[in-house]
């Protein structure tokens, strides 16, 4: 079901940008980005050095055969998924069990002639949408604290300070079987999505985000902003985002590109780093 202000396929422009860090503690970055319309992707490796690494770079680049069309279905974002977990799981033998990565992401879908956000996500790396100055996470994080906030055990504020907050549910490889959630939201002019790990959103709340993508009117320069804002309120993990903007390609002209966010003292380390790590086994289930 549209809305009257959803755009159509042809009617519809974009215009991304991305910022990535390896944040204040890492020696690497496990982190992976894909932005590349009508796919954007981040990913957020665990299990260490090389292992997370791998399996992050291998999520993106199943998701890459998908970049350069005006649109992907429902059924080829499945098909990314399938084959990134057989990717992930064919370095598994090679001792690299711990191999595991987050994903969320986006694709601009064509249903009836209108276009659609695809959303997709496993794992704690967040997808955001700003709309009419409201932000909302349209993800749901795949977390031990987010099984308690469902449950009512504990609420928002105590699940950003839980010592369980980097506990994850679900992911694709870490010894797994992987079931993505999906959501299909009417693009609308003026749309603006975040993807992001959870390094930006485990420094960042939202008011902190909406700020940031409400006050950068350039994508690059909010990306830029989110990521430098993590680095320096603590940077304990890499730190990744992808920011997306819809317009009326008819009548707008996409902003013009922005610049890079200050310099960072990266000798700024006070706080102890954080990693995504998976809930030991992790949930069961098969992709929609």
């Amino acid at each position: 079901m549209t809305t009257s202000e959803s755009l159509s396929l042809s009617a519809l422009g974009l215009h991304s940008a991305s910022a990535t860090d390896v944040g204040l503690r890492r020696a690497a970055n496990e982190d992976a980005l894909l932005d590349s319309a009508p796919i954007f992707v981040v990913a957020d490796g665990m299990g260490g050095h090389d292992a997370g690494e791998v399996a992050s770079a291998l999520a993106v680049e199943a998701f890459r055969a998908l970049s350069g069309a005006p649109s992907a279905s429902p059924a080829e974002v499945r098909e990314a998924f399938d084959r990134a977990a057989a990717d992930i799981a064919a370095i598994l033998p090679g001792g690299k069990r711990r191999a595991g990565t987050t994903v969320t992401g986006v694709a601009i879908s064509e249903i009836e002639g209108e276009a659609y956000w695809l959303v997709f996500n496993l794992g704690d790396s967040r997808t955001y949408r700003l709309a009419a100055g409201a932000l909302e996470q349209i993800s749901v994080d795949h977390s031990v604290v987010q099984e308690l906030v469902d449950e009512g055990e504990i609420d928002r504020a105590a699940a950003a300070v839980h010592p369980g907050r980097n506990i994850i549910t679900r992911a694709l490889g870490a010894g797994g079987v992987y079931r993505p959630d999906y959501w299909l939201v009417p693009v609308e002019p003026g749309d603006r999505i975040l993807l992001c790990s959870d390094g930006v959103s485990g420094e960042l709340d939202d008011d902190a985000i909406l700020a940031a993508l409400t006050e950068e009117a350039d994508p690059q320069a909010a990306a830029d902003r989110l990521v430098h804002e993590g680095i320096l309120r603590g940077g304990r993990d890499n730190l990744t985002a992808i920011v997306i903007d819809a317009f009326d390609a008819t009548l707008d002209a996409p902003p013009q590109p922005g610049h890079a966010g200050p310099p960072v003292d990266t000798h700024n380390r006070r706080e102890p780093d954080e990693d995504t790590v998976p809930r030991s086994p992790l949930s069961a289930g098969k992709a929609p």
